[in-house]
């Protein structure tokens, strides 16, 4: 066994990674504070090809140094949207046909094992704050809650490892099935 090199990994150029089919699949950040974890939202988006990123409220946005320092680049690849309010982007999204996922503990939060993503269906994943989670305005107007099944003390993820482990998931049951 051995590390692959760079120019081993079969990276795709910034303008490939623009006209190659994506997965059906939206990021609304809902106030998130933190610019790493934001630069940690493109890196995962570019990674897994997610279609856009939707940047509400507080939320920084590119060009931001402390944003590059995480994405590594991925705010050139992944497409991206600055909207003041995220209510008003799911709303948009959901006229759009993407159905709207909230992560989120919810009373009818079901877990990310049990869902079962539909090949043909757009999908919107909303991720919270950091402290205060998905906004109430954003909730309602939600499709379906899921989370990610936890047996610590904390039952809370960083909002960056969340993001990551639920678009695995739905890469995986999509793209990988």
């Amino acid at each position: 066994m051995k590390k692959l090199k760079l120019d081993e990994l079969g990276r795709i150029s910034v303008d490939e990674f623009k006209d190659a089919d994506k997965l059906s699949v939206c990021i609304v950040l809902d106030n998130i504070r933190s610019l790493h974890n934001v630069g940690s939202a493109f890196r995962t988006a570019d990674a897994f090809r997610i279609e856009k990123i939707y940047l509400t409220g507080i939320t920084g946005t590119p060009p931001h140094r402390e944003i590059q320092k995480t994405a590594l680049g991925a705010t050139e690849s992944v497409e991206w949207h600055y909207i003041s309010e995220a209510a008003d982007a799911v709303k948009q999204l959901k006229a759009d046909g993407y159905k709207i996922i909230i992560i989120e503990q919810t009373t009818e939060s079901i877990a990310l094992q049990s869902f079962i993503p539909a090949a043909n269906e757009k999908y919107c994943l909303v991720f919270g704050n950091e402290v205060h989670g998905v906004s109430d305005e954003v909730i309602e107007h939600g499709d379906i809650a899921i989370e990610i099944p936890q047996i610590g003390t904390k039952h809370s993820l960083n909002v960056s490892v969340c993001l990551g482990i639920v678009t695995w998931e739905i890469f995986r049951k999509v793209i990988l099935k």
